[in-house]
């Protein structure tokens, strides 16, 4: 059962049912033989942006958040293999993830190199991504991910406690009531009913998860840093997963120059609680690095 904000309203915001209502182009490509789903928003010029989920979670997690950041932009969401609509591998890392991304933004035709958020173990991704093409994408947004350390969903997946198999429940409803975010956290009502909708899939006996549970066995739960070829920013929530001190470490570890910014009030699961602090955050961001001159980053 999922926590719902003490605010939620009964009836979602029109912003909210606006940023739904916005034009969105679905499409699939290809990757070393899996098929890649994801999702644009805004016009066909324009810098890019690319929104990386995390584990367990889907491009759908960004339907409310994409198209306020597609002013001016491209903005894609993609499901990674083993998540959303997208096909499955017989095992999962980083390095193939970040091979994805590449392949859609190949695909959906950017004009110039994106850049790349992804949220907690999305944020590894894009973290891996920056390591291996860094003069590929113009910057890597990494929100409330821990860097030295497992996602959330991954721990949880290790002690077994969730994640190890899918459960099928005998309607959609049913399915949609199980629906909660890991860690719990407080939520806007109206954002997890949507999240949750889109998160299942028919299956044999009833309705599932979209999630390949093989997802949370791969191998490389942590992201050495190296030296990146890109801009650098970091996200954190002030009541998320991603310590002031583990922030502090990573700052150090990337030059000192990747700016650190805060969302107060939000949990690890940013778009679910605090989504306009997070909009206006990311467009203050991308502003800056609109107008401004990358520092050029060396870590060891």
């Amino acid at each position: 059962m999922v926590i719902k904000a003490e605010a939620d309203a009964a009836a979602p915001p029109s912003w909210f049912t606006q940023a739904l209502a916005a034009p969105v182009t679905e499409r699939m490509t290809v990757c070393d033989g899996v098929s890649v789903a994801f999702r644009m928003w805004g016009g066909t010029a324009g810098r890019g942006v690319v929104l990386v989920h995390g584990g367990a979670a889907h491009s759908r997690w960004w339907d409310h958040i994409a198209p306020l950041l597609a002013v001016g932009r491209r903005v894609i969401a993609i499901d990674l293999s083993g998540h959303g609509d997208s096909g499955r591998r017989e095992s999962y890392n980083l390095d193939a993830w970040a091979h994805e991304i590449l392949a859609v933004m190949a695909d959906a035709g950017l004009d110039s190199p994106p850049v790349v958020i992804g949220h907690s173990m999305g944020g590894l991704v894009s973290l891996r991504l920056a390591a291996l093409v860094g003069s590929r994408i113009e910057g890597a947004v990494v929100v409330d991910s821990p860097i030295r350390d497992m996602a959330p969903e991954e721990q949880a997946a290790r002690r077994q406690r969730i994640f190890r198999q899918l459960h099928v429940y005998p309607t959609r409803e049913a399915a949609m009531a199980r629906f909660r975010p890991v860690p719990d956290q407080p939520v806007l009502g109206y954002i997890a009913d949507h999240v949750a909708a889109t998160s299942v899939r028919q299956a044999d006996g009833g309705w599932t998860w979209k999630w390949d549970p093989r997802v949370f066995a791969r191998a490389d739960p942590t992201v050495p840093l190296s030296r990146l070829d890109c801009r650098v920013a970091l996200f954190r929530a002030e009541h998320g997963i991603l310590s002031a001190e583990m922030s502090d470490v990573t700052y150090d570890r990337l030059g000192r120059v990747a700016p650190v910014i805060e969302i107060p009030a939000a949990g690890h699961h940013i778009m679910l609680d605090q989504p306009i602090a997070l909009v206006a955050a990311l467009r203050t961001l991308l502003s800056d690095w609109d107008h401004s001159l990358p520092v050029q980053v060396k870590t060891a």
